[in-house]
């Protein structure tokens, strides 16, 4: 427990010091974090299963995610707007970011969030992922712009841990883990982006260990800032005796600094773009650039996987966040503004107009990002609890289960969650009216911030590809596996929810689906494409039908957070199975139409 305390006491001396502008942003939902991680996931009873994490209670669970909200509350929040209008800059060769970032930045390491989850022989403090992911969601939360600096660098410890040689994990990990180093992953150039097996990047050997590297990545995120005193990039590259395609790739660790001189990697530039102009993302040149291979020679594509989806993970996770942060803002604007009366009466006759949350369509709105936030919110930490168990489980049927799960889940949470995030904080917008149009409020940021999760880590169609073709259909051999265990399991235990025949009539259409779809796909595979992003939507929204169904069943049970607010839940969930599931049906008759309504037209006719 002295982690914790010296962990906290550096925290609160930061705070006490400096009182930085006022809210620029309403607190994160602790208590639905904090219900969630408690009542419907049951915590403590989760880390009884992980050795490594008996010690994690809830009261500890709940200390952190307090603690880390207040701090960026306080020294995240109020960067979020001017992040967004001065973004980042370049000149001669360096990148600056927002005013504030370093600052931000030096703080957040220094209060030991950056290492919460880290290994201990590397300075980290040994706490769990799931902690560590919802402090991902709090800093996208918060300053969305700012969440991609500390987040990549997770990945990059991660991939270095699991795959490096000791001699370069000795040598980059402790600085990535305690974040006085931060990575990046360099994979798309500019003449192929998903098809990696087009890269060109070159990786010639030298007569030590090390590798001459050269090319140019595009859409590099972090690629280049002021923030820390070296960048750990992970690179793609080809060998010269490479096969061709993507079994011809290798990957390699090259550092922006190497024994204290400047490697010959350079930011050639930075994009302009629609939203998340806090977050620097970069043209990069490699120029003879000395790198490390890591692991195998021609592996790199497999190798990096290891970070890609943890990316893709972490980029359901920002769509959630910016869904919460537009559903709380615009829940506080509704029970503000005043406009027009009641449709059955006058509700505030102490006031000019009533307040637009009395409107139906205005509930509506708010109802749809309320159910879509914290339905996916569910969705992610079930998600991360099922990698702590895939890592850490003591047997090792309990770490296949859950390792099959995460396979199925991480494409959905990529795309379902992004694509979510993207309506939610539309609908945001719209609740302010011409207010949400421009910029004061923040609401239209949320919305341009959103967009970019719905494209990188592999846009939502490439993520529905590889859940359908691959996870489902090569992988499962046309099964939901484990996933469809959890639900059916849950149904059968609670025959008086009133929500389980409903979702075991889904569940039994999702399996019907598979069956459908694979069949048409043996005759023609262009059915498989034409399927796979209406059967992407439909599993999202049938889990999320499914953990809906279990905050019912865990707020009929009531607790410590109040009767309003299991009430709420409850009345959610109604929502949610009688107003947003039943567009599961379209995708289920879009799905149906099959492909040629959309490939027979000749090319010329569009």
């Amino acid at each position: 427990m002295c982690l914790f305390k010296r962990l906290f006491d550096k925290m609160l001396a930061l705070i006490d010091e400096k009182r930085q502008v006022t809210m620029a942003m309403i607190s994160a939902p602790i208590k639905d974090i904090q219900f969630l991680a408690e009542q419907l996931f049951n915590l403590e009873q989760h880390y009884q299963k992980i050795p490594k994490y008996t010690d994690i209670d809830a009261a500890t669970f709940e200390t952190v995610v307090e603690e880390a909200s207040k701090f960026l509350f306080e020294f995240a929040a109020p960067l979020n707007r001017n992040a967004d209008e001065q973004g980042c800059r370049i000149k001669d060769g360096h990148v600056t970011t927002p005013d504030g970032f370093v600052e931000l930045y030096k703080n957040y390491c220094e209060s030991g969030w950056s290492s919460l989850d880290g290994n201990p022989d590397y300075d980290g403090q040994g706490l769990s992922y799931w902690l560590q992911t919802i402090i991902g969601e709090l800093n996208c939360y918060y300053c969305a712009g700012w969440s991609n600096y500390p987040g990549l660098t997770h990945g990059v410890r991660e991939l270095l841990e699991q795959h490096a040689r000791k001699e370069l994990q000795q040598q980059y990990l402790p600085k990535l883990t305690t974040g006085e180093w931060t990575g990046t992953m360099c994979l798309t150039e500019p003449h192929c982006g998903t098809d990696l097996g087009l890269l060109k990047t070159s990786a010639k050997p030298n007569e030590d260990d090390s590798y001459q590297i050269s090319g140019t990545k595009i859409f590099i995120t972090s690629g280049d800032h002021g923030l820390t005193d070296n960048i750990i990039h992970l690179v793609l590259a080809r060998l010269p005796d490479a096969p061709k395609g993507t079994k011809g790739i290798s990957l390699f660790v090259v550092p922006k600094f190497l024994d204290g001189k400047r490697n010959n990697v350079w930011p050639a530039s930075i994009e302009h773009k629609m939203g998340l102009n806090g977050s620097a993302t970069c043209v990069m040149n490699f120029d003879d650039a000395k790198g490390y291979l890591i692991g195998e020679a021609n592996k790199g594509l497999n190798i990096m996987f290891s970070m890609m989806n943890g990316a893709r993970l972490n980029t359901g996770i920002q769509g959630m966040a910016l869904s919460s942060a537009s559903y709380l803002g615009a829940l506080e604007y509704a029970k503000d503004r005043l406009q027009m009366r009641s449709l059955t009466g006058v509700k505030y006759p102490e006031k000019a107009a009533d307040p637009i949350i009395v409107h139906p369509d205005v509930r509506r709105m708010l109802l749809t990002q309320k159910a879509l936030s914290e339905g996916n919110r569910a969705l992610t930490y079930f998600t991360t609890q099922q990698i702590e168990l895939s890592r850490h489980a003591e047997d090792e049927e309990t770490r296949k289960r859950a390792h099959e799960m995460v396979q199925i889940l991480t494409p959905i949470v990529k795309a379902f969650m992004t694509e979510m995030g993207l309506e939610a904080t539309n609908l945001g917008i719209q609740i302010f009216g011409g207010h949400g149009y421009i910029s004061e409020h923040g609401m239209e940021q949320l919305y341009r911030d959103a967009k970019i999760f719905t494209l990188y880590e592999g846009t939502t169609g490439i993520q529905a590809l590889d859940l359908l073709g691959r996870k489902i259909m090569q992988f499962n051999r046309g099964s939901l596996g484990p996933i469809a265990d959890e639900i059916n399991q849950f149904i059968q235990q609670n025959p008086d929810n009133p929500y389980t025949q409903e979702l075991g009539d889904y569940m039994q259409q999702w399996q019907e689906i598979i069956i459908e779809v694979s069949k048409k796909s043996m005759k023609n595979m262009d059915e498989m494409g034409a399927a796979s992003v209406d059967f992407l939507m439909y599993s999202g929204y049938v889990l999320l039908a499914f953990f809906w169904a279990q905050m019912y069943q865990s707020a009929d049970k009531g607790g410590r957070f109040g009767q309003s607010f299991y009430n709420g839940k409850k009345k959610t969930c109604d929502f949610y199975f009688k107003r947003i599931l039943p567009r599961a049906q379209a995708h289920v008759k879009t799905m149906q139409s099959g492909s040629a309504n959309l490939m027979e037209m000749l090319e010329d006719e569009f």
